[in-house]
């Protein structure tokens, strides 16, 4: 069986990658996931908790997407196959960011998202390996890629 490093990015407002990690557990795929810090305040608050407070926000801003990055482009980098989630509430700009980081290492990835963001994301589409409408679809591309 062929094994995968999976980086999960992009929405971090809902349960799906807790839902894709226990699907494939379930299955007991050849997997292993990492992806960005999820809690919200956590990955908005280290810049400033970590290096000291900042009167702009565009400051603070910038010392936790520096941190972040660390951790995001060290994934990205050593992962085999990049997931990539756009959620319906929040425009995710960091996961467009992503997806072109992947492309540009030539890493496959795969993107989903709702049917009526495919005009916007044609871009980001047109150069995934796929481009999946929930995490079921994307359980069944793991387990025929896992295959002898």
């Amino acid at each position: 069986m062929m094994h995968f490093n999976i980086f999960l990015s992009g929405e971090i407002h809902s349960s799906w990658r807790d839902n894709l990690i226990q699907k494939a557990e379930k299955l007991n795929l050849p997997v292993d996931f990492s992806g960005p810090v999820t809690d919200h305040d956590a990955s908005d608050n280290i810049g400033v908790n970590a290096l000291g407070d900042e009167p702009q926000s565009f400051w603070k801003d910038h010392k936790a997407a520096k941190i972040n990055a660390v951790r995001i482009k060290n994934g990205i980098e050593n992962a085999d196959l990049v997931v990539i989630k756009f959620g319906e509430k929040y425009r995710q700009w960091n996961a467009a960011f992503d997806a072109g980081y992947a492309a540009a290492l030539g890493k496959s990835y795969i993107v989903i998202h709702p049917e009526d963001f495919t005009h916007a994301l044609k871009e980001v589409d047109a150069q995934a390996m796929a481009v999946a409408r929930d995490e079921d679809q994307v359980i069944e591309m793991l387990q025929y890629l896992s295959q002898k």
